[in-house]
């Protein structure tokens, strides 16, 4: 028996759990998250809604007119989000933001 399928199911509903948390379920207007991280980036993160397909997060970069949306990825922990050269990877109040294969630390402002 594969037990690796049933823990997928448990991360899978606890990264809808959180996301559902960060955006508030059921939510018409969905409320941004601001991160701030260890390299001096703010962004906001808008998630979508939780529902049986996979989501997607839109980054929002502080002082810029730069936003674009990651659609989610299969993790084994946490929110995984990625697209191209771009990963936002969350877990409770943390996340980590990847882009052009430089890595940084972020924490929610909220």
């Amino acid at each position: 028996m594969n037990c690796a399928l049933p823990a997928l199911g448990r991360t899978i509903m606890t990264a809808l759990y959180l996301v559902s948390a960060a955006t508030g379920s059921g939510a018409k207007d969905r409320t941004p998250v601001h991160y701030t991280c260890a390299d001096g980036t703010k962004l906001q993160a808008t998630f979508s809604p939780p529902s049986t397909s996979m989501g997607a997060v839109k980054l929002d970069y502080a002082g810029s007119s730069t936003e674009m949306t990651l659609p989610q990825a299969l993790a084994a922990d946490g929110g995984r989000y990625t697209q191209a050269d771009v990963e936002f990877w969350i877990k409770g109040k943390g996340a980590t933001l990847a882009r052009a294969g430089k890595s940084t630390t972020c924490r929610t402002r909220d």
